[in-house]
């Protein structure tokens, strides 16, 4: 399939048409630019949806584990013992108990509703990389401290140092009905996940206090589990199910957040199918031009074929003019695309600034900012996909350049 020298100057000729073939020259220009397009975004979306997707997963994932363990009726009151059940699982990396509980906070004559997680000292220690002020150190059980989310002390209006009121209404029995137990905390930090419903939500207190505040005793909620491997969690934990089959009940990463990763999967597969139509759409743009220059280059082709030139060599000129106009539209595609995904954040603020419209509330879209991860074999698949498109598009008209008869086109020159 290589190319003669011979063949290789005709199909740059045909590349660069003359100022008679303006028009064949826009068309051909008109079809790269579309490839480039089209490729570009591709690149674009299939990287800001696995940007997503993996920014989810890892926020998601990273704060409450690859699975969690509950109690039928939402204590384990043998937690010890099950978590040295866990801990000794193989392709179990951490175990940990949690306590988490819906509750509600006052500040200043504001009211929200919060969700109370009591940790142990080690998975506390674990928010601060997403610390934004304040200090984990000063949440020490008895101490009265937590660390509460930066959306969260926006919307009280609370800062390192104040005093928040955290409401229980499971409270005391007393003759005039149960009273709910409310307990001051001092605000010792200030973090940033980076997912809205966390920051706006969580408050983190050591475990001693979180068992104080919900009168459990020595109980916890949940049994935090991290595995070796999260897409293999249902393997790995398979055997503990057994064993605590009736006692409680595991769920994994795919079961809580199944109808989100469903959800952007599906949406991830219709958006490389709608956008692909973008490559198939420039890919005519270059057959309807290797047409045209085909019709415009009859006599030429006529001519070369009376001067000994074959079937083949007219196949394999028309075949490389055109597939290098895709060729070279999958190039600046990537280069657009990637330099499109670089500068993505000031893009989003520039189109902002000129619209005047939010077009990332993080309440909305869960992530502070928009994300990008590149998958290099999604890369591969979408420039093999547009150089087979285009090598596709070459072939018809190749093959009418190879059948033209010489003796029909010169009968009358």
């Amino acid at each position: 399939m290589l190319l003669s020298p011979f063949e290789w100057t005709i199909a740059k000729r045909y590349m660069l048409p003359g100022r008679g073939e303006a028009f064949i020259a826009m068309v051909a220009g008109i079809s790269l630019a579309a490839v480039m397009l089209g490729v570009a975004a591709l690149v674009i979306v299939m990287s800001v949806m696995n940007g997503f997707r993996a920014e989810l997963f890892d926020k998601i994932v990273g704060l409450n584990g690859h699975a969690i363990i509950q109690a039928y009726g939402g204590r384990l009151d043998n937690w010890q013992s099950v978590l040295k059940q866990v801990q000794a699982t193989p392709g179990v990396v951490r175990a940990t108990p949690l306590i988490e509980q819906p509750l509600l906070v006052t500040f200043n004559g504001r009211v929200e509703a919060i969700l109370v997680r009591g940790q142990t000292a080690t998975d506390i220690r674990r928010l601060q990389p997403q610390m934004l002020q304040g200090q984990l150190a000063a949440l020490s059980p008895g101490a009265g401290k937590v660390a509460i989310g930066a959306r969260l002390a926006e919307t009280l209006g609370a800062r390192v140092g104040d005093v928040i009121t955290i409401i229980n209404p499971q409270g005391r029995a007393t003759p005039f009905g149960t009273v709910p137990r409310q307990i001051g905390y001092s605000v010792a930090a200030i973090f940033e996940i980076g997912i809205y419903d966390y920051d706006n939500a969580f408050v983190v207190m050591p475990m001693q206090d979180a068992q104080t505040l919900l009168l459990t005793g020595d109980t916890v909620g949940m049994i935090e589990i991290k595995t070796t491997d999260p897409d293999k969690v249902d393997e790995i934990l398979a055997p503990l199910k057994r064993k605590l089959a009736g006692q409680a009940v595991i769920s994994d990463w795919k079961t809580i957040n199944a109808s989100l990763f469903e959800a952007l999967a599906v949406e991830r597969v219709a958006m490389f199918v709608v956008l692909s139509i973008i490559v198939l759409v420039a890919v005519f743009n270059i057959l309807s031009s290797l047409i045209m220059l085909v019709r415009a280059k009859t006599r030429d082709i006529a001519i070369l074929r009376t001067m000994g030139a074959t079937r083949r060599s007219l196949m394999k000129i028309f075949v490389t003019a055109g597939f290098l106009i895709g060729a070279l539209g999958t190039i600046a595609g990537l280069v657009l695309g990637f330099i499109f995904l670089f500068f993505r954040q000031s893009v989003v603020h520039g189109i902002e600034l000129l619209t005047g419209q939010n077009l990332w509330d993080p309440s909305i879209r869960f992530l502070a900012e928009l994300p990008s991860r590149t998958d290099p074999v999604e890369v591969t698949v979408i420039c093999a996909m547009a150089l087979a498109f285009s090598f596709l598009a070459t072939l018809y008209p190749a093959f009418k350049a190879a059948s033209t008869d010489p003796v029909q086109v010169l009968r009358y020159e």
